[in-house]
């Protein structure tokens, strides 16, 4: 998948939410006078086989035949306010409407098997709309999201890993996979709804899905960036003549939910060739760092992570375990870059990983990894890459925040 809020980021086993909490008033269409109307809103019931009813919405309704293409997709750190929304309605190319139709998300990742994901909290009636003609004539799909489950990307099923009860875990939270979605929305890899948008601390109606009509997605793109400049938004091209792979030298979001939220922030960066990034330096200099460590000597982590990382390494040390790890076999933490052959950004790429006694424990082996270390990490909350499906058992990453006191 293509992030487009993260331009690339990673995975689990099940799949990978973009956030649109679609403000239905705000998502429509351009009339033949130029004016915005309302698309459908969801005026049905709550339904009655709703399978979470704390988190379920009004259900869309029958699909009413409306289709538009998904152009362009700008991304905030921020809701969207209306002043601005205004601006994108009015943009012009050759005297063409910008933006034909449009659908508000609330949108951001979270973090899977070392991978983060895009998901976005979307209002049903309106977003299906952009999806695509199986994705929009899905009727369950739409159900189920209103019902409180996720639609996830259906070419995900074999990456991530739902638990045995078909639950997939969001930050904190465990959603009910409702429906694997032939979506064909680059950018978003799982769907919810606003109420799971709000329990999951996405940022409200922070982007913008475009359908230019008859004008180029690469000139309304242009349009945009003029009038706003290049930072206001990050801007994904879903069109299929960009689909290929990313515009280098244009800087890319992550907004990460669940713990990965407290020790990224936002994370701003550029993609520069070779598989490699270049993050916000300001970023760098807050978050990043070099210290000394148990075992390992000195490490460059995310600041985050560095105390939870040598309380491990010291109970390590305190069980006489240290010589379980071996400090000439340690791989790094922070380094920049994407997941080799992919457009999707490692947890390294935060500092919030870290890999050792990298020859015994390749990916895809059961490795040699002494199993008393991996509880004592996990107890001070790591994930282990031995536990994912396709395994990687060298790899620790923060899975939550955990005071050493």
């Amino acid at each position: 998948m293509t992030a487009a809020l993260t331009t690339g980021v990673s995975a689990v086993l099940v799949a990978t939410l973009l956030s649109g909490c679609g403000d239905s008033g705000k998502d429509g269409k351009e009339s033949a006078e130029g004016d915005t109307s309302a698309a459908a809103a969801s005026t049905a019931p709550i339904p009655d086989n709703a399978l979470d009813p704390a988190h379920a919405v009004a259900a869309p309704g029958k699909f009413d035949g409306t289709q538009y293409g998904d152009d362009l997709l700008l991304v905030s750190q921020e809701t969207i306010p209306d002043d601005d929304l205004d601006k994108l309605l009015a943009v012009k190319v050759k005297k063409n409407k910008g933006v034909a139709a449009y659908t508000t998300l609330s949108y951001g990742n979270f973090s899977a098997d070392g991978r983060f994901y895009n998901i976005a909290a979307v209002d049903g009636a309106a977003y299906r709309a952009f999806t695509g003609s199986r994705s929009a004539e899905f009727q369950e799909q739409w159900d189920r999201i209103a019902g409180g489950e996720v639609a996830v990307d259906d070419g995900l099923q074999q990456e991530l890993q739902v638990d045995g009860e078909g639950y997939l875990k969001v930050g904190k939270e465990r959603i009910h996979v409702g429906a694997w979605s032939p979506s064909e929305v680059d950018s978003v890899d799982a769907m919810v709804n606003a109420k799971w948008g709000e329990e999951l601390g996405l940022q409200k109606d922070n982007a913008i899905l475009i359908n230019t009509g008859i004008a180029s997605p690469q000139a309304v793109r242009e349009a945009i960036e003029k009038t706003f400049g290049k930072k206001r938004f990050s801007i994904t091209a879903l069109d299929i003549v960009a689909s290929e792979g990313l515009d280098l030298g244009t800087f890319q979001n992550v907004i990460p939910v669940g713990a990965f939220r407290d020790a990224v922030g936002v994370f701003r960066y550029t993609p520069i060739g070779g598989g490699r990034i270049a993050p916000d330096p300001a970023w760098v200099r807050s978050h990043i760092v070099t210290e000394q460590v148990p075992i390992l000597g000195s490490v460059t982590c995310n600041k985050f992570m560095i105390p939870q990382l040598r309380a491990a390494l010291i109970e390590v040390v305190n069980r006489g375990l240290a010589k379980e790890i071996h400090a000439n076999e340690y791989a790094g933490c922070y380094y920049p870059r994407f997941i080799a052959g992919s457009t999707t950004l490692s947890n390294h790429s935060f500092g919030l990983a870290l890999d050792f006694n990298v020859p015994g424990n390749q990916r895809g082996t059961v490795g040699e990894m002494n199993r008393e270390v991996v509880a004592i990490f996990k107890y001070w909350g790591f994930a282990w890459g031995g536990d994912w499906a396709w395994t990687d058992p060298m790899h620790f990453e923060l899975a939550k925040i955990v005071n050493p006191g």
